[in-house]
């Protein structure tokens, strides 16, 4: 069985300031200073305009959810040990979409699209929980 993570990607020279940040508690988005609109993944690039002038920014850390399904079988480690668990899409208030965990939330049945959000970290990458 190997070491490697399957809940996170390996941080490469682009991303690491990315995951540096999770890891202190802190999400950061792109923005483009050519169109102004903020992106999630991390791109070197906009991908709305294709400018390469785009700089790193705290996000404000809240979030509606967008979409999501309960996983009750994942057998890939560590998410055997986390079903059932909420995959979800979120919109961050900034504008982009990602993808993401639901954590603390006691009845998945409860959630629904538009719920507000707040982040969370869990060993070094961003989750969102309920916000309230």
């Amino acid at each position: 069985m190997s070491d490697q993570r399957h809940d996170v990607p390996e941080p490469d020279a682009f991303t690491r300031a990315y995951w540096d940040a999770a890891a202190e508690g802190r999400l950061l988005v792109r923005r483009c200073r050519a169109c102004g609109r903020a992106h999630h993944y991390p791109r070197e690039f906009c991908p709305h305009c294709w400018s390469e002038d785009v700089a790193w920014e705290p996000a404000s850390g809240r979030a509606t959810l967008y979409t999501w399904s309960v996983v009750h079988r994942n057998d890939l480690p560590p998410f055997a040990g986390r079903t059932p668990y909420v995959a979800a899409v979120v919109e961050l208030a900034e504008g982009p979409r990602m993808m993401t965990e639901i954590v603390r939330c006691p009845d998945p049945a409860l959630l629904r699209a538009g719920a507000h959000l707040t982040v969370a970290f869990r060993d070094g990458a961003p989750v969102f929980r309920p916000a309230g």
